[in-house]
């Protein structure tokens, strides 16, 4: 036995080979990890290369601010110098002589037109008249020559302009998008009422995508309830009809309700029959299309995530509740509505998200006072070409969604609701 003892301590591996417990639990736990982040890694470099990036991209034009600042370098170098008091030096005109010289005829031209167009109206003629008349004579006084050409090449207020519109980056288009400039002193100040129109149209998009989520969850919340309550078989036959709308194109369902809300279309037809009206209502091109419309497309997704909650919801407590002596609607109200607070908070959530984005259905079914802050990102984008202002306008709604995800998570998330005991 001693012999054998011996044999098998001198076989053994060393006590300080051997990995301790927590060693070798921290390395399966790497492994476990690593092999997460594996499985997940094509996901996410999808995620990052086709919504992450060209996001970032897109939002980064916000502030973007090449027009001038590429394209009259050495007059802006000059500007800097400049104390803003009196007229600038003369170094500042022939630079900017010689740079808008080397831009005539040249696509720069025009985006350093356009950029100062946006600071001050009419600086859009002032740059090409002036680059019509360019080369100046040699041996010329370029300061008494520009000045000859337009007399506002004269005032300390135009070359201003071009020192503010001349950095890298620019809150303008961020501040345009909340009716906001920046004046000749550098204070930030409200927009003139005739200029005034994003907040307005912000506001608007706010109001109408909450009178769509309210109309959602009210007529949503008692199909869900039904559907959790129902045996699986009628709950998945209605469930089929709520996921019938998801298999039609939503232009498709537009134009139909064009069809039906039109003055000769079936509703104005069925209601003038009936004798509820005596002539057709304007149903269309006016909110009330826009708000049909847009509440039959976004219903099913209040009624999906209101019936994932209500199906987990045991009717034990209820009962509980009624055998208590509580009411029935007391006891749905203290007991039940409560625990359906998550799926509250994530439909109407979704449903206000998608509907601050729409833009067909308002295009096609409104009038222009419905149009709501989509319209002008896809004018801005397809019209105008101004990716400037379409970024800014993408961005406040970026920030407004964020904003309503926070206070959803910090209220309404599934963590942050308790179960309201009855009294």
């Amino acid at each position: 036995m001693t012999a054998a003892s011996n044999t098998a301590d001198a076989l053994a591996p060393p006590a300080a080979s051997v990995p301790s417990l927590k060693k070798r639990l921290r390395r399966a736990e790497m492994r476990k990890k690593l092999l997460y982040g594996a499985l997940i890694l094509p996901l996410a470099v999808f995620l990052l290369v086709a919504f992450v990036w060209p996001i970032a991209s897109l939002l980064t034009r916000s502030i973007d601010n090449p027009e001038v600042h590429d394209n009259l370098p050495h007059t802006l170098r000059e500007l800097k110098a400049w104390d803003g008091e009196g007229m600038p030096p003369a170094a500042v005109f022939t630079a900017f002589a010689a740079e808008l010289e080397s831009a005539k005829g040249s696509p720069a031209i025009a985006e350093i037109a356009k950029r100062l167009n946006r600071e001050e109206t009419g600086y859009r003629s002032l740059i090409m008249k002036t680059a019509r008349k360019l080369p100046l004579p040699a041996d010329t006084d370029v300061p008494s020559a520009l000045t000859e050409i337009d007399a506002r090449w004269g005032e300390a207020e135009t070359w201003r302009a071009i020192r503010r519109s001349g950095g890298a980056t620019t809150p303008f288009y961020l501040l345009a998008a909340i009716d906001r400039s920046i004046d000749t002193h550098g204070n930030i100040v409200t927009a003139p009422p005739e200029e005034a129109v994003y907040v307005n149209v912000l506001m608007r998009t706010f109001w109408m995508s909450l009178i769509v989520t309210g109309l959602c969850l009210v007529l949503g919340f008692p199909v869900a309830y039904l559907m959790a309550k129902l045996a699986t078989k009628q709950s998945n036959m209605l469930m089929f009809f709520v996921l019938l709308p998801f298999w039609t194109s939503v232009l498709v369902r537009v134009a139909a309700w064009i069809i039906l809300l039109q003055n000769e279309g079936l509703i104005n037809k069925v209601l003038m029959a009936i004798g509820l009206t005596d002539g057709p209502l304007q149903l269309l091109f006016n909110r009330v299309g826009v708000y049909v419309a847009m509440v039959h497309i976004l219903l099913p997704f209040m009624v999906l995530p209101l019936y994932s909650v209500m199906k987990g919801i045991s009717p034990v407590y209820v009962r509980a509740a009624v055998s208590l002596g509580c009411p029935p609607f007391k006891s749905f109200w203290k007991v039940y509505f409560p625990q359906t607070l998550p799926g509250i908070g994530a439909g109407a959530l979704l449903v206000f998200i998608m509907c601050m984005g729409y833009y067909i259905t308002p295009a096609l079914l409104g009038s222009p006072q419905e149009q709501m802050v989509s319209y002008f990102i896809a004018f801005y984008t397809n019209q105008t070409i101004n990716w400037g202002m379409a970024a800014a306008l993408s961005a406040v709604l970026l920030g407004a969604t964020l904003v309503l995800y926070m206070v959803y998570a910090r209220y309404l998330g599934p963590t942050r609701v308790k179960l309201v005991k009855p009294r």
